[in-house]
């Protein structure tokens, strides 16, 4: 298994530590009844800690789709492994010190965290290219 792939794997299961501590902050808000329903209301989490784990889900949506694409590319060329590779471990990185930063509502640091995650981003795409 290539580096990159390796990444990939651990940035799903990110991906599930995030929904999973976005859905358990609004549930302890809202209660089970609106976590089991279909959230058809106006009700939504209004809590400190459950709307900025909602806000750091989206953002990490914002740039995962970019490291599937990027690792993806990386392997099926017979580029995996370079410099690449190290991108996507900084991009990984990068992304798992970014969730407890925006949860604790550190500022500056938290978005050096994002800068340095597509830094690794663009690392990769620069040995795409």
């Amino acid at each position: 298994m290539t580096s990159e792939i390796l990444v990939l794997a651990l940035g799903t299961a990110l991906l599930f530590v995030h929904i999973t501590l976005q859905i358990m902050l609004a549930t302890k808000e809202l209660g089970p009844g609106w976590n089991a329903g279909p959230r058809d209301g106006k009700e939504a989490p209004k809590g400190l800690y459950a709307c900025r784990a909602a806000r750091a889900l989206e953002n990490f949506k914002e740039t995962f789709p970019a490291l599937v694409g990027l690792a993806l590319a990386l392997v099926v060329t017979g580029r995996a492994g370079g410099s690449g590779a190290m991108g996507a471990w900084l991009w990984l990185g990068a992304r798992v010190v970014y969730l407890p930063l925006y949860l604790f509502g550190v500022p500056y640091v938290r978005s050096l965290a994002w800068a340095v995650s597509c830094a690794g981003l663009v690392w990769m795409l620069v040995d795409l290219v």
